[in-house]
């Protein structure tokens, strides 16, 4: 089995493991005692009888014909114009195939797909020519958590520690509760202030000049001031020095203000989520000086109008505006 585990592999059956299937059914075996004798997944012995069984029940030439008929006619994706150009725009638009699958049964298309068929379309020799892999998020070369090193992080007064942040913040049970972020790229000169709303993942940016704490805190209360105080309760941030004047936007809108542990950037999972996305049209590599606002606007608008599992599969507009209760016209 060349070092597979048993019951890991999921590749089509050979005829001689056809035949053996069909001896171990004339023995009235159990599924999963095939699966084990066979060495395969169990799910794998179900679909193969089921998908190749005929009239005259489980014949391993005819589900040998059966799968190589199937195999030759290409997949529902392949063989369906709509649905693969549906696909393929979403994937180009920076959807996930699981946001793409979700969005399908929210809104009930007709042609529905599951997000493995999705990445088999993507994977396959017609999708990588076509480049749909290099539309795919990209992945880190190694998982978890780096250990961060470097300077101390600089004393911040009067500094509120997150496990005194509400639970209904905590839960996300309650709207209204920001995490806030800076984004940096190559040039020192070139930062984006990112908020995000934990309940509905509701994001937002502004270019700032510098990381002063007081020209950060005035972007912060400037981008927040416009909502209802329902939708400004608590933010949470790291222990950057450019959230020192924490105090002044409490000041201007009410906002309280709570901190991470130090090192402990994980305990803001949103923002940290949303700049992975980010990173998908804006990498460090990129120069600031080359985007517009506009830009910018265009860049977290598709951000927002994007489907997340999270939200079953609502985007953060749709989820935002329904905890404020306003009806949006799509």
């Amino acid at each position: 089995m060349s070092g597979v585990a048993m019951g890991t592999r999921y590749n089509h059956l050979t005829l001689e493991e056809r035949c053996r299937l069909r001896g171990m059914m004339e023995m009235e075996l159990g599924v999963s005692e095939i699966a084990r004798r066979l060495g395969r997944h169990r799910g794998t012995i179900h679909r193969e009888i089921a998908r190749n069984r005929c009239a005259d029940g489980y014949q391993p030439d005819s589900a040998a014909r059966r799968a190589w008929a199937r195999k030759l006619r290409g997949s529902r994706i392949g063989r369906s114009t709509r649905l693969r150009a549906l696909i393929e725009d979403r994937l180009a638009m920076g959807w996930s195939p699981e946001q793409i699958a979700g969005r399908m049964e929210l809104e009930g298309e007709e042609h529905r797909t599951s997000p493995e068929s999705i990445y088999r379309h993507v994977y396959s020799p017609a999708g990588r020519r076509a480049g749909l892999p290099r539309q795919l998020a990209q992945h880190k070369a190694r998982r978890g958590r780096r250990r961060r090193t470097g300077a101390r992080e600089p004393a911040i007064p009067n500094r509120t520690p997150i496990h005194q942040r509400p639970t209904k913040a905590h839960l996300r049970s309650e709207f209204g509760h920001w995490e806030g972020d800076l984004v940096h790229f190559r040039r020192r000169r070139d930062i984006l202030l990112t908020l995000q709303e934990r309940r509905s993942r509701l994001t937002l940016a502004r270019r700032l000049l510098s990381k002063d704490a007081g020209l950060t805190a005035s972007a912060i209360a400037a981008e927040l001031r416009g909502l209802a105080p329902q939708a400004r309760r608590t933010i949470t941030y790291d222990n950057g020095g450019e959230f020192a004047r924490h105090e002044t936007v409490t000041e201007r809108i009410g906002l309280r203000a709570y901190f991470c542990d130090p090192h402990s950037p994980w305990q803001r999972g949103g923002i940290e989520n949303a700049h992975g996305r980010l990173r998908r049209e804006l990498p460090r590599k990129t120069s600031l000086a080359d985007y517009t606002d506009a830009d910018i606007d265009d860049v977290i608008w598709n951000l927002n109008s994007t489907p997340r599992k999270c939200l079953g599969y609502r985007t953060p507009i749709e989820a935002f505006a329904a905890n404020l209760g306003v009806a949006l016209e799509m």
